[in-house]
C-alpha cells in the first residue's frame, strides 16, 4: 500500500485544493480514461476525491474523507452562488 505522504508533499495537496485541473494535468501520472477526462473537465474536485479514495484509502482514510468533505463544500457553495445570482 502506498502512503500519500511518501509520494507527495504538502505543496501538492495545497495545489490540488487551489488548482485541481492544473495539478492533475501536470503532476498526476495515472492513466486517464474517457470518464476521468470528463471528471477533469466538469468536476475536478470529484475526480480528486475519487482518485484519493481509490489509491490512498488503505493508508490515509482521513485524507480521503477530507477530499470528500472538500468536494461537498465546493458543490454546496456552487448551489448557493447560483441561487443568489437568480434572485
Amino acid at each position: 500500500m502506498t502512503n500519500f505522504w511518501d509520494v507527495h508533499g504538502i505543496w501538492f495537496l495545497l495545489f490540488l485544493i487551489a488548482f485541481p485541473r492544473l495539478t492533475m494535468l501536470f503532476a498526476v501520472n495515472v492513466p486517464f480514461g474517457l470518464l476521468a477526462w470528463a471528471g477533469w473537465l466538469f468536476v475536478p474536485s470529484l475526480l480528486v476525491a475519487i482518485l484519493a479514495t481509490n489509491y490512498y484509502w488503505q493508508t490515509n482514510p482521513i485524507l480521503c474523507i477530507a477530499a470528500w468533505i472538500w468536494f461537498a463544500m465546493k458543490i454546496g457553495g456552487s448551489g448557493k452562488a447560483a441561487h443568489r445570482r437568480s434572485s
